[in-house]
C-alpha cells in the first residue's frame, strides 16, 4: 500500500466506486465527499417509484390501482391492498380524533398535507367544522406561538431582510408558476397574540420581531433582530386613496423608515414583474401604523385587499344586515359602540357609515355621529383629536371623556356592541347586563380571536342577556343551552388571521374569473329563514363551498358591471362558472 495519502484517498475512492465484492457503487461521489466539497442534488425530471410517493401532489398512498403501480415502478413499494380514498378518509378521521391535545391534531394534519395534498383537502372539505377549530382558531394561534418546535418542513416563502435587492431572484424560487393570489404578512400582529415574527402564512416578510421571548427562543426560525418598521412622523403627504373601495380624500401622515418601506416596494414591484399585472396581493396581519398605508399606496398601482380592515368588514357587515330580519329594523335605528379602533374596528365601522349613507342618502359625517369606539385609552372624543392617528379622527365626536366601556355603554346606550380589541373578557357580565337592560335584544359580536382573546363566551352572552342577546363570534363556540333553549352563536371568521373564510375564497375566486372589485351584500342572502330562528346571523360553515360560488358570482357580475372584466364574454351563469373554477380533492386516475 503506498504511503501517499493523497495516493490512498485516490486508491479507496476506486475501490469503493466498482462495487466489487458486494460493495455499494458511490456513483456520484456523495459518500465520500468530504464537508467542504460541492455534491449535485440529483432528482428525476418524470415522477415514479419513490419519488412519486415522496411528492405530495402525486401521491395516493395506498390507494394507486395495480395498473398505476406496474406502470409506475411502485410495486413492491406499497403493501399489497388497495383503499379507495373514502377508506383513507375514514382511517384518518379515526387516527385524528385519537389525539386529545388539539395541538397534536394539527401537527398530524400538517403532516398529512406534506405527504398527501388531496386526501388533505378532501378532509378539511368533507369535515370542515370539525377541523376548522384545529387548522384555524384557536388551535392555530398556539400553532403560531410554536411554530419553531414544531416547524417539520417549509410549506411557504420567507423572504428576509438579507434578500433585500433580490426578491425577484426569490419568488422565482417558488415550483409553481401560474400563482394568482398572494397572501403576504410581516408577522406584526398575528390573531390578537401580537408580533410573532417569521412564523406564519404563505408569505412571510421577515423583517426582525420585537418578541424578545422569541428572540431568546433556540428554535425559532426567523431573523434574530429587532423589527425594522415604519414610523408615523409628520403630516406630509396628500393623496387620493380608494378606501372600501370608495374614492375618499385623506390626508396620510406616514414617513416610513428607509429600509422597511424600500423593502416592502420592492417585494410589490417583483411580484407584479413575476406574476403579472392580475395577480392579487392580500396584505394579512400587519399592524396599524402599516395596514392603512400600504392600503392607500398601493390601491392603484396594484390589485390589493386588507382583510383586517376590508374582509372583516364585509362579514360584519353581513351579519349585521341578516340579523336585522331578526330585529325587524333597518341599520340605521341603531347606535354602535365599539371596543377596539384599529383596523378591523374602524374598517368595520367605515363600511357601516357607507352602507347607511348609501341606504338613506345621509352625509356620511353624519351617519358616523351614531358610532362611537373605545380604544386603549377610553372613549374617542374631540378633545382628543390632536393626538389621534389619523384613521382614528373622523370617530372623535363631542362627548365628555369617559375611561372604562361600562362607562361609555351607560353614556352611550348602544344598540349594538361590537369587539375588535383582541384582548379577552372585557365584555364583561356588567357590561353585558347593562347592554340587556335597554335593549329587548341586544345585538353583541365578541370578535377577537384565537378563543382566549374573545370579549366574552356565548355562554356569558346568552346567560348575562337572560337568552335575548344576539351574538356572534370571531372564534368557534359550542351550543348554548339556557332554559330549555339550544342557541347556535354565529361565528365571524378569520378576524386577524391569515384569509377570511366566508368572504376572501369567493371575493378571490370572483377576482380570478373576471376584475377586480367585492360586494359584500352577497353574503346577506346566503342567511335563510330557519337560520334565524336559531338566533343564527351567519350561514352554517357546512355550505362554504356553495356559498363562496355565490360571492364569487356577486363579485364577478359587479366586474363585468362595471365594465373591469377581462374574461369576455360574460358567462351566462356565473354560479356554474365559480364552481367549476373550483378545486377538487379527488385522486386523479395515472396513465
Amino acid at each position: 500500500m503506498s504511503s501517499n495519502p493523497s495516493q490512498i484517498s485516490d486508491d479507496y475512492v476506486s475501490e469503493n466506486r466498482s462495487g466489487v465484492g458486494g460493495g455499494i457503487s458511490d456513483v456520484y461521489g456523495e459518500d465520500l465527499a468530504t464537508l467542504d466539497q460541492l455534491v449535485t442534488p440529483w432528482v428525476t425530471s418524470v415522477a415514479s417509484g419513490y419519488t412519486l410517493m415522496r411528492d405530495p401532489r402525486y401521491n395516493k398512498g395506498l390507494a394507486f390501482t395495480d395498473k398505476e403501480r406496474d406502470a409506475h415502478y411502485l410495486t413492491g413499494l406499497l403493501p399489497p391492498v388497495i383503499l379507495s380514498q373514502d377508506v383513507q378518509e375514514k382511517k384518518m378521521m379515526h387516527n385524528l380524533r385519537q389525539y386529545t391535545v388539539p395541538l397534536h391534531r394539527y401537527v398530524a394534519l400538517m403532516d398529512l398535507q406534506e405527504r398527501n395534498e388531496r386526501l388533505f383537502y378532501k378532509l378539511l372539505i368533507d369535515n370542515v367544522e370539525e377541523l376548522l377549530p384545529v387548522v384555524y382558531t384557536p388551535t392555530v394561534g398556539e400553532a403560531c406561538q410554536k411554530y419553531g418546535s414544531i416547524f417539520r418542513r417549509p410549506q411557504g416563502l420567507y423572504i428576509s431582510l438579507k434578500e433585500k435587492g433580490k426578491i425577484l431572484e426569490v419568488l422565482k424560487n417558488w415550483p409553481q408558476r401560474g400563482i394568482q393570489v398572494i397572501v403576504v404578512t410581516d408577522g406584526e400582529r398575528i390573531l390578537g397574540l401580537g408580533d410573532l415574527g417569521c412564523q406564519c402564512l404563505p408569505i412571510t416578510i421577515d423583517v426582525g420581531t420585537n418578541n424578545e421571548k422569541l428572540l431568546n427562543d433556540e428554535f425559532y426560525i426567523g431573523l434574530k433582530q429587532k423589527r425594522a418598521t415604519g414610523e408615523v412622523y409628520h403630516y406630509l403627504y396628500t393623496l387620493f386613496a380608494i378606501y372600501m373601495f370608495q374614492k375618499v380624500r385623506v390626508v396620510v401622515a406616514f414617513f416610513f423608515i428607509q429600509e422597511y418601506a424600500e423593502f416592502l416596494h420592492e417585494f410589490m414591484c417583483a411580484v407584479k414583474q413575476n406574476y403579472g399585472e392580475k395577480v392579487l396581493v392580500q396584505f394579512e396581519d400587519f399592524a396599524n401604523h402599516h395596514a392603512f398605508e400600504l392600503l392607500s399606496k398601493y390601491c392603484s398601482s396594484h390589485l390589493v385587499f386588507n382583510d383586517d380592515i376590508q374582509g372583516t368588514a364585509s362579514v360584519v357587515l353581513a351579519g349585521l344586515i341578516a340579523a336585522q330580519k331578526v330585529l325587524g329594523k333597518s341599520l340605521s335605528d341603531h347606535t354602535f359602540l365599539f371596543l377596539g379602533a384599529g383596523e378591523a374596528g374602524t374598517g368595520i365601522a367605515e363600511l357601516i357609515a357607507l352602507k347607511i349613507s348609501k341606504e338613506t342618502g345621509t352625509p356620511i359625517d353624519e351617519i358616523r355621529k351614531k358610532i362611537w369606539l373605545v380604544d386603549s385609552k377610553g372613549l374617542i372624543v374631540s378633545s382628543r383629536k390632536e393626538s389621534l392617528q389619523h384613521f382614528k379622527q373622523p370617530w372623535a365626536h363631542d362627548h365628555e371623556p369617559v375611561k372604562e366601556l361600562l362607562g361609555a355603554v351607560n353614556a352611550i346606550k348602544p344598540t349594538v356592541l361590537i369587539g375588535t380589541s383582541g384582548v379577552g373578557k372585557t365584555f364583561t357580565k356588567e357590561v353585558v347586563e347593562a347592554m340587556a337592560t335597554f335593549n329587548e335584544k341586544p345585538l353583541i359580536l365578541a370578535l377577537s380571536n384565537p378563543t382566549s382573546q374573545a370579549e366574552c363566551t356565548a355562554k356569558e352572552a346568552y346567560t348575562w342577556t337572560e337568552g335575548r342577546a344576539i351574538f356572534a363570534s370571531g372564534s368557534p363556540f359550542a351550543p348554548v343551552e339556557y332554559e330549555g333553549k339550544t342557541f347556535f352563536p354565529g361565528q365571524v371568521l378569520l378576524l386577524f388571521t391569515a384569509n377570511n373564510c366566508y368572504i376572501f375564497p369567493g371575493l378571490g375566486l370572483g377576482l380570478i374569473m373576471s376584475g377586480a372589485i367585492r360586494v359584500p351584500e352577497a353574503l346577506a342572502s346566503q342567511v335563510t329563514e330557519e337560520n334565524f330562528a336559531d338566533g343564527l346571523i351567519y350561514p352554517p360553515f357546512t355550505n362554504i363551498r356553495k356559498i363562496s360560488a355565490n360571492i364569487a358570482a356577486s363579485v364577478g357580475a359587479k366586474t363585468y358591471e362595471l365594465g373591469l372584466a377581462s374574461n369576455l364574454p360574460r358567462p351566462k351563469d356565473l354560479v356554474k362558472m365559480a364552481e367549476s373554477c373550483m378545486y377538487s380533492p379527488v385522486y386523479r386516475n395515472f396513465r
